[in-house]
């Protein structure tokens, strides 16, 4: 039986805020959530107490931690659960950090009078197909949608459907499963392959339903804000230089200011203020992907959680706190000094380019010696198996940079981008009847 970790992690920085003093936050997040750590720390940053209820098969105890143990994905007796614990420990705020929690931190939030988002919203934003209903419903400009049932003995059959178009699974992130589509053929080949990366999804209907829409051609651009009172404040909008046009797509660099006009910015930040209202959404953390063409502004993605990956780093940049730090500043009403920093920053998200077994990635040291190359993270170890998009769920790594502007920020990344070399072995089937080999010795 898979399990609910509760930990219980305290502590005070010379950087403590009078106002956070006593202050508790619940933070409700999967297990493999890369966002855990940056939110203790931000929390020890600011003077908060964070308790972390997690999932797992082990309970994790320390001296800085205890656990309970609750059925995660059951909402009814997780909230039973954790609705007991809010009754004898006081809570001033609770956070899901990521698509698989965020409704049921909302749904706790609800239960114990806390301000959060609807759950009816979050569950809108989580879902793409509530989403684009949504949108269509309020006015808001969508592209073409059509939601499908299939099967892998069950092709789309829809004479509505024009080419380009996307399939996409209706709940996962990250790209995966999203794939372009120009003719009958690669659609039917689209949904099948789309068709078994959501077979392992635990909703019934998610696992058997795919959006299929029109592509939309356009530069990209990625918005990081946060609501207040269902007021949109944009703390960054990012440039995504490399076109974005399938059949798959991986996302490579951020760039921060967008070059962009002020009228497109305004443009791009109005869809966005308006979809979250159209939502329902009121407060936290917004993450938003917009396209932008002679049409206007079009809303590709919106999210109740922050950006993805190691990325919100670049928010250090041009606010001078962690993106963690401004969002549990803002769940408890924290008021945070402005920061005002100059220049650009961006990050290359280095992606899996093939199937295999990674064994190391070439060339770090020489690409950190780039100007204005702030930080390589590679996130992978030596062994673990890596597939490239749209089955891939994880980048190799990340690499930082800060600059005078935007452009020199691009070209450094792309500078460092080409002397980095993965190394990627490829690993082979295990046959039936033989010794399964490791991933090292097949990789060998």
């Amino acid at each position: 039986m898979r399990c609910c970790r509760l930990w219980w992690l305290k502590g005070l920085s010379n950087h403590t805020h009078d106002k956070a003093v006593n202050r508790c936050i619940l933070l409700v997040s999967p297990p493999e959530s890369y966002r855990i750590q940056p939110f203790v720390r931000a929390a020890h940053s600011l003077g908060l107490e964070i308790n972390l209820a997690s999932q797992g098969e082990w309970a994790i105890s320390s001296p800085h931690s205890a656990g309970v143990d609750v059925p995660l994905q059951d909402h009814e007796a997780a909230l039973a659960v954790l609705g007991k614990l809010a009754s004898t420990k006081h809570f001033d705020a609770v956070i899901g950090t990521d698509d698989s929690t965020l409704e049921l931190a909302a749904k706790l939030a609800q239960q114990t009078g806390l301000q959060q988002n609807p759950p009816s919203a979050v569950r809108i934003a989580r879902r793409k197909d509530l989403s684009r209903t949504c949108l269509q419903q309020a006015g808001i400009q969508v592209p073409w949608f059509t939601v499908a049932k299939v099967t892998e003995n069950s092709p789309v059959d829809d004479p509505h459907i024009h080419f380009p178009c996307i399939v996409k699974p209706l709940a996962l992130s990250g790209s995966r499963g999203v794939i372009r589509a120009d003719s009958n053929d690669s659609l039917e080949q689209g949904v099948r392959r789309s068709l078994k990366i959501i077979s392992q999804e635990y909703d019934l209907y998610e696992k058997t339903h795919l959006l299929i829409e029109q592509f939309i051609p356009g530069r990209e651009f990625a918005i990081e804000g946060m609501l207040s009172d269902g007021h949109l404040d944009v703390l960054a909008m990012f440039d995504k230089p490399d076109p974005l046009d399938g059949p798959y797509f991986e996302e490579t660099f951020y760039i921060s200011p967008a070059r962009i006009t002020e009228n497109e910015r305004q443009l791009i930040i109005e869809t966005v203020q308006k979809s979250c209202a159209a939502y329902g959404l009121i407060t936290g953390p917004v993450h938003a992907e917009c396209r932008l063409n002679e049409n206007g502004a079009w809303l590709i993605e919106l999210a109740a959680r922050t950006i993805g990956g190691l990325c919100s780093r670049l928010l250090n940049f041009g606010t001078g706190y962690s993106l963690e730090e401004l969002v549990l500043a803002n769940a408890i009403g924290m008021k945070l000094p402005k920061q005002v920093s100059s220049g650009a920053a961006g990050v290359l998200m280095l992606p899996v380019r093939k199937e295999g077994v990674l064994r190391r990635v070439e060339g770090v040291m020489k690409a950190e010696k780039i100007p204005y190359i702030d930080d390589i993270e590679i996130s992978l170890r030596e062994g673990y198996k890596v597939y490239p998009l749209p089955e891939g769920a994880s980048y190799l790594g990340f690499v930082f940079s800060s600059a005078p502007d935007a452009g020199t920020v691009e070209h450094a990344l792309r500078d460092a981008n080409r002397l980095l070399n993965p190394v990627i072995a490829p690993f082979w089937p295990v046959v039936e009847g033989k010794k399964e080999a490791s991933a090292e010795t097949a990789a060998g």
